[in-house]
């Protein structure tokens, strides 16, 4: 599956919005968490979208100049952070229902 790593800034929340709304990027998994969190910048938005091409295309032509996309070592290590805490989270919610 393919994905995409964008960081919005805060002032452009509506636009992020309204570009996650749209038919095509809906379909697709998306994930944001506050730049802080993950390591960014503050002040932003991290969107993660796992989904076809033609969404994550989609999505940067909807946002923009209200976001870029990241890429390179920054975007893999943003990802991975993203991935590892997705996978905590399953770990942990694995162990609530199996604890007897």
């Amino acid at each position: 599956m393919a994905w995409a790593l964008y960081s919005v800034a805060s002032e452009h929340r509506g636009e992020l919005d309204a570009a996650l709304k749209d038919d095509l990027v809906s379909r697709q998994s998306q994930k944001l968490r506050d730049g802080p969190s993950v390591g960014a910048a503050s002040g932003t938005t991290i969107v993660l979208l796992e989904g076809s091409e033609p969404a994550l295309r989609r999505l940067g032509e909807l946002l923009g100049t209200a976001g870029s996309r990241l890429s390179g070592d920054e975007a893999e290590r943003l990802y991975r952070r993203l991935k590892d805490e997705e996978e905590s989270a399953s770990a942990g919610m694995g162990l609530f229902f199996t604890e007897g």
